[in-house]
């Protein structure tokens, strides 16, 4: 079955949206769409992001430093709605010339230092609270390997399989077979070097592993497009093993909920701005009228 019913123009205009979920959203220009200052919080960090796979991994490192006593790693998570178009506004542009979450902004320096794409959040936290990235140059080496190979993979993940599989307004069956092959691809290569491996660069909980459970932990417990089925994916054996050791960690359970506004409501916490929101969250003080 041939889907080949569009003949491209010489030149490329945009004159019409797209259409699919995120439609309204997207655009062939950069730059902000208005102006909108970001909120600051108590903490040093002020994070601005949402609960896709892509923020969780922030909102997972943040935890996971807390859970090792790091104080300094206390953070405000702001909820940035994505489909409304927040990540156009002057603030967050000024934080995030990509207008992409999640965005990071450490004001424990002067000046605030800005960090934005996934991968260099996970690299600054790392670096600068010393935690989760080996030391050893063959180790290190090894981490960072995989970190960048998660940041050059998802995108045909998310915006290839994930999109034409779950967002696209009509479904066609190259787009699906084509990035179904590679999403099977990527499993495999990761079934691979979990075999022998109880975490994804070796004995140790890294960076690495936080980067890449939320796509690939969460495509394989059917977190991410509902497609696990679909890919086989409890055939992944070790990939499945290896998420759902991760899905066990405390750091990963608050983690996953922060800037969720979507599922149970026991697995949402819109904003996080204290340790105490996990147990009275950030949306119920607001609705109460108190301060979050």
């Amino acid at each position: 079955m041939s889907d080949n019913t569009y003949t491209p123009p010489k030149v490329w205009k945009w004159e019409a949206p797209s259409g699919g979920k995120f439609a309204n959203i997207n655009r062939p220009i950069a730059g902000p769409t208005h102006e909108k200052a970001l909120p600051v919080g108590k903490h040093p960090l002020q994070l601005y992001s949402l609960a896709t796979p892509n923020g969780v991994k922030v909102t997972i490192m943040l935890e996971e430093l807390l859970e090792r006593g790091i104080a300094g790693a206390e953070y405000d998570a702001h909820l940035i709605r994505i489909t409304e178009g927040e990540q156009f506004g002057s603030g967050f542009v000024a934080v995030n010339p990509n207008s992409k979450i999640p965005a990071l902004l450490d004001r424990s320096v002067t000046p605030p230092i800005r960090v934005f794409e996934s991968g260099s959040i996970l690299l600054y936290l790392a670096e600068k609270f010393d935690a989760f990235l080996p030391k050893g140059l063959a180790a290190r080496t090894e981490c960072l390997s995989w970190l960048f190979w998660q940041m050059g993979s998802a995108p045909l993940l998310g915006g290839g399989f994930g999109h034409f599989y779950a967002y696209a307004p009509e479904k066609y069956e190259y787009p699906i077979n084509r990035y179904a092959m590679e999403a099977k691809r990527q499993l495999d290569v990761l079934n691979r070097q979990l075999a022998e491996r109880r975490y994804i660069a070796g004995d140790d909980y890294t960076i690495a592993d936080i980067a890449i459970w939320p796509w690939y932990g969460g495509l394989v417990l059917n977190h991410v497009y509902e497609a696990a089925e679909f890919l086989d994916a409890s055939t992944y054996m070790h990939v499945l093993r290896w998420a759902q050791e991760i899905a066990q960690r405390p750091a990963v359970q608050r983690g996953r909920k922060v800037n969720r506004t979507w599922g149970e409501p026991g697995e949402q916490l819109h904003e996080r701005h204290d340790a105490s929101d996990f147990e009275y969250r950030t949306q119920d003080k607001l609705a109460t009228g108190e301060d979050g």
